[in-house]
């Protein structure tokens, strides 16, 4: 007889042997990577006529791809994101009311819904803008009105009465109806939050000492202009500004994610409405008036972010604020723009700004294709046809270098500013939030979502284009190619992703030519982000972990390549 010791020995043996020859077996079909990464989703724009289609996708095969590759590393997690969207203004409210409500609702739902681009992070602004109407309005316009007896958010829902604007279909709808309407739309989604970040051009004139809203510059040097500082017996009261907004509009059911001090601190030249603050004074109004304020009340859960201008200035405001610990603590992040170039995206001032201040979040609050109209007399791809065309109803405009900015159009008589070339729309975006999401920064919102065929109204003349361009005497619709590409990239990086390491090995192509950023979710479907400059298929090896994919990305086109690990 054999002993029971033994018998049961032998036992544990065998087992243990099985499940070591069937680790082995999976271990041989899955690689030494662990499980083969399976590509699942392919998703294309393209200038040839793509609009968030679907291709077909390829399979991975074990191995270390060479060649031009893009190498992603999903272990290794960067920043969290916080969204992807555009903006409400009282101007792209302004054109929603010329369509008849049902129709209005429809666009709507291409913007907000899940079946559209379901943006889940936008801004607004805090009283009047360039992008108002007519302007010139806050909540508080009754002057020394320290303690804001008559505040009221009324203007944000007056509504625009059809005498005055002919073609105006709802005399209700306003830049608070339609972000409440925004709000509806996301109700009872499985992802229904929209975060919202609100922005103040100007405190209220009493308050500034120049006591208006803005000092246009000289026609000989447009910045020169001046927006006035805080006065400091009302630093105190604007921030109290701040905080009766944040009140008002949460109780239309409104609630803010996120608020920054003022909206470009640097000011615009005088053009239109705007207020200044040097790092150090937005130090001590975040330090010693906003943040106790803002950390005291029933909203303080809104996050505070600082700066709001350009992205070559980010690192001054960082260093004059986030070095000073009692502001630190109360800082969520800091916001950017992207005005200072049209081609570069200042990765390197993300790099150190991070390096620096790892918890600071890196938020993109406004671009956009800005001085639409304005003549550029060197670099147009058959300009004759572009004049005639234009931007509206004209995929071509958006797909090739057609379009220049403030800089460009100021300078061109004599020499052109070496960072404002002609640029293509389309390429400038997606450079913009493919680069930025790689090297720091968690959310991207583009400026207006909805302006005119003209890129207006402005009150004062600052047409820009937006994702989507609406013909208000005929009620048409234009999705730009940008609505597109910012609905692709919305669609497939979503709050709470996390940015992943890439590498780029580009084998002699221009390094603007072949663009890419990753993202992965808590379900491990990662989400490659890539962009082709180039009017030439680019064939490329997608690398993820241990195995590889023979990809290519069309000509002119933005591509999602989506995998599941």
């Amino acid at each position: 007889m054999v002993p029971m010791e033994f018998t049961t020995n032998n036992s544990l043996t065998f087992l243990r042997l099985v499940v070591v020859l069937i680790s082995l077996a999976i271990g041989a079909c899955s690689g030494p990577g662990g499980p083969e990464p399976r590509m699942v989703e392919v998703l294309q724009t393209s200038e040839s006529g793509h609009k968030m289609a679907s291709v077909e996708p390829v399979p991975f095969q074990a191995g270390s791809a060479d060649g031009t590759v893009i190498a992603i590393y999903p272990e290794r997690l960067k920043q969290t994101i916080d969204g992807i969207g555009s903006s409400f203004t009282e101007s792209s409210a302004f054109v929603l009311a010329h369509l008849e409500p049902e129709r209005r609702r429809e666009v709507m739902e291409q913007i907000y819904g899940e079946a559209g681009a379901n943006f889940t992070l936008t801004r607004t602004h805090i009283g009047s803008c360039d992008f108002s109407v007519e302007g010139k309005y806050s909540y508080a316009d009754k002057p020394d009105d320290k303690d804001l007896t008559a505040f009221s958010i009324a203007p944000d829902q007056a509504g625009f009465d059809p005498a005055d604007y002919p073609g105006i279909q709802d005399a209700s709808y306003d830049l608070l109806p339609m972000i409440q309407e925004a709000l509806e739309i996301k109700q009872g989604q499985k992802e229904s939050e929209l975060r919202i970040i609100a922005s103040a051009w100007t405190a209220p004139p009493w308050m500034k000492t120049i006591g208006t809203w803005y000092v246009p510059g000289s026609t000989e040097n447009n910045w020169q202009g001046d927006g006035g500082w805080l006065k400091p017996e009302y630093v105190s009261t604007y921030a109290d500004y701040l905080l009766r907004y944040l009140e008002a509009y949460g109780s239309a059911g409104v609630p803010i994610w996120g608020l920054t001090p003022v909206n470009e601190p640097h000011g615009n030249g005088g053009n239109w409405e705007s207020m200044h603050f040097s790092p150090e004074s937005q130090n001590d109004f975040v330090k010693n008036h906003l943040g106790p304020r803002l950390a005291e009340s029933d909203h303080s859960d809104a996050r505070l972010l600082i700066y709001d201008q350009n992205r070559d200035g980010l690192e001054e405001w960082a260093d004059a604020i986030l070095s000073d610990p009692d502001s630190a603590k109360q800082v969520y992040g800091a916001a950017v723009h992207w005005y200072s170039s049209t081609f570069k995206v200042f990765e390197d001032s993300f790099e150190r700004v991070h390096e620096k201040y790892p918890d600071c979040s890196i938020i993109h609050t406004e671009g956009c294709i800005d001085s639409l109209g304005v003549d550029a007399p060197a670099g147009i791809e058959d300009p004759a046809r572009f004049k005639e065309a234009g931007w509206f109803k004209n995929d071509a405009f958006w797909w090739n270098a057609n379009a220049t900015d403030w800089a460009y159009s100021a300078t061109w008589a004599g020499e052109a500013v070496a960072d404002h070339p002609v640029y293509t729309p389309v390429h400038r975006y997606a450079r913009n939030i493919i680069v930025s999401l790689d090297h720091w920064v968690g959310g991207w919102v583009d400026w207006n979502v909805v302006l005119d065929r003209d890129g207006g109204p402005n009150h004062v003349g600052n047409f820009c284009g937006a994702p989507i361009m609406i013909d208000t005497a005929t009620q048409e619709v234009y999705y730009t190619p940008i609505y597109y590409v910012l609905a692709q990239f919305s669609r497939t990086i979503r709050p709470g992703d996390q940015a992943v390491r890439t590498e780029r090995t580009l084998a002699g192509l221009d390094p603007d030519a072949l663009h890419a950023s990753a993202t992965i979710n808590n379900d491990r479907l990662l989400s490659v982000q890539l962009l082709n400059t180039t009017k030439e298929d680019i064939a490329f090896k997608l690398q993820v972990a241990d195995s590889y994919a023979d990809v290519t990305i069309p000509a002119n086109s933005v591509q999602t390549v989506r995998v599941q690990l």
